[in-house]
């Protein structure tokens, strides 16, 4: 697969989605493996795979981030996404989000392309604070983000599954070696 990368890791290179991408959005979007836990009924609609990808390039537009999609370098698979999206309006906080398909799944994907996101935001987008939440039944991401250094402050209410969340924080002045 032929994409541009604005952004790279050892193992990975960061695209944007575009008008272009509905294939990929329903790889990533239409596997119950990945969606799961992201949404109550565990399945995405092809409609709510469709409005995904036009907010995904909507945030692109307004606010210069989105869930990025993401490439292997070396063959150039399509992983999934990983990036961030606003947090709270009018602060520089974002919230950092993952979600790879399931062939990538335990082989340090995840914390290798938060890592560059997280960096991006601190030093490209100079964001003061992230934030990050995951399924309370995902212990992988929960562990990703602990390995990262985002710290639990309580839980906050996600409305596509329903259910209380925990969430997590990093601030900047953490990454100031980093």
């Amino acid at each position: 697969m032929n994409r541009d990368y604005f952004l790279q890791t050892k193992r990975i290179g960061f695209s944007k989605w575009t008008d272009a991408d509905p294939a990929l959005a329903r790889q990533l979007r239409g596997d119950p493996d990945v969606t799961r836990l992201i949404c109550a009924s565990g399945r995405f609609t092809p409609q709510e795979i469709a409005d995904r990808l036009v907010r995904e390039i909507d945030h692109d537009r307004r606010f210069s981030v989105q869930y990025w999609p993401v490439f292997e370098l070396n063959g150039g698979g399509f992983m999934g996404c990983c990036g961030l999206r606003p947090y709270k309006s009018g602060e520089r906080a974002y919230e950092l989000g993952f979600h790879l398909r399931k062939r990538y799944w335990g082989m340090g994907y995840a914390t290798e392309g938060a890592a560059a996101v997280i960096r991006y935001a601190f030093h490209v987008l100079k964001a003061e604070t992230l934030y990050a939440g995951h399924h309370p039944e995902n212990a992988g991401s929960e562990k990703v983000l602990k390995k990262l250094g985002f710290r639990y402050v309580g839980t906050e209410f996600y409305g596509p599954t329903g259910l209380e969340h925990p969430l997590y924080e990093l601030k900047s002045s953490f990454m100031i070696d980093k």
